[in-house]
């Protein structure tokens, strides 16, 4: 296999992110966790669900970005192969809330290219300031998503199987994110990134809740 030059990067970067934005373009590799279960919702409850369902994909858009940012500037080939396997397992997550928004009738957020924008440029940041730095970004961001996740949880309509199914694995897989990046050599940033960050975080949570 040739080595990727400059502009090859640049095409498959362009490649993810319309796989990660077009509905439908990104497949699961997992089978989807909700399979045979059910969710008998009200129409009130049905639209609750969406808005996190919606906020859920809205957030695995923006892990795509930072992981496609960081394996672009990742100075170490390791940890480029590091974001990369995260990235695919990521895009699990964003097919099955697909999923589930189809089944509940709605669609995923207008403003999810801005969000992808944002976050790529992050993630690319981020590996520039250095492999530690950026794994210590991934480290954050995995922590940051596990409590949105737990959140949303508390929030399903107990019947609601088939939402809790998805996020529960999510979350599974989100920790494991944070604990490989930790273990790899992640650490712990600067308090004011971490308060931007959730800040970031708080603004497409609202946003996309309703857009």
């Amino acid at each position: 296999m040739r080595r990727m030059t400059g502009m090859d990067r640049l095409i498959a970067s362009f490649d993810q992110a319309l796989r990660s934005l077009v509905p439908g373009a990104t497949a699961a590799h997992r089978n989807n966790p909700a399979a045979d279960l059910s969710a008998q919702l009200s129409i009130n409850e049905a639209r609750h669900v969406a808005g996190l369902m919606r906020v859920n994909h809205s957030g695995e858009v923006c892990a795509q970005a930072l992981y496609h940012g960081q394996a672009m500037t990742a100075k170490l080939p390791s940890v480029r192969l590091e974001m990369e396997h995260a990235a695919e397992e990521e895009q699990d997550h964003l097919a099955w809330c697909e999923d589930r928004l189809r089944e509940l009738n709605s669609v995923p957020s207008v403003l999810n290219p801005v969000w992808y924008s944002l976050s790529f440029a992050m993630g690319a940041a981020a590996g520039i300031a250095g492999d530690q730095y950026s794994l210590g970004f991934v480290a954050e961001t995995e922590k940051q998503v596990s409590e949105h996740l737990l959140s949303h949880l508390a929030q399903l309509p107990e019947q609601d199987q088939r939402s809790k199914a998805i996020l529960e694995q999510m979350n599974t897989d989100e920790l494991h994110h944070r604990d490989t990046a930790l273990d790899a050599g992640g650490i712990d940033l600067p308090l004011p990134v971490r308060l931007v960050m959730t800040a970031i975080s708080k603004t497409m949570t609202k946003t996309s809740y309703y857009l």
